[in-house]
């Protein structure tokens, strides 16, 4: 089984499990960058809910934000208590277990936080990745915090 397919699986598992109502769909082209995502559904870019990976410490932390913004990672090294680096595409592997523009923001193990930041709360649901760079899942923002936590504000 390739590691996308894990990717998505994983995914796909993780919602089961917790009886999250989300529609994943498989796209036949890649949802690897938002405006990409955007186009093939049929959205703005707002209503993409991007994961960015930044190195901390030994570990990771996935920010997730409406793909109209940008992260601050100085506001996100002040949430995390320790500076953040970027990540590069085989450190987010590595640290994530998914491949750029496929990284979901769930579920992810111990070593890895996630912070959503509050330019999500503007929409009721968005669409995010689900584990591969074209499988994408459609989720109410509050199933989300739920997940995550309570919404932070890490956007420049």
């Amino acid at each position: 089984m390739s590691n996308n397919l894990r990717g998505s699986r994983r995914v796909s598992a993780y919602l089961a499990e917790r009886g999250i109502e989300a529609r994943v769909v498989t796209l036949d082209e890649s949802t690897r960058t938002s405006q990409l995502a955007a186009d093939a559904l049929g959205c703005t870019v707002a209503e993409i809910a991007k994961s960015i990976v930044f190195r901390a410490g030994e570990g990771a932390v996935v920010v997730v934000i409406s793909g109209d913004r940008r992260v601050d990672a100085k506001k996100v090294s002040a949430q995390m208590g320790v500076k953040v680096g970027n990540a590069d595409a085989d450190t987010v592997k590595a640290l994530t277990g998914y491949v750029i523009g496929g990284v979901p923001p769930f579920p992810h193990d111990a070593g890895v936080k996630v912070l959503l930041d509050r330019s999500l709360t503007r929409f009721e649901r968005v669409w995010a990745a689900a584990g591969t760079p074209n499988s994408v899942m459609n989720l109410a923002v509050a199933q989300l915090r739920g997940i995550a936590g309570d919404p932070v504000d890490v956007a420049q």
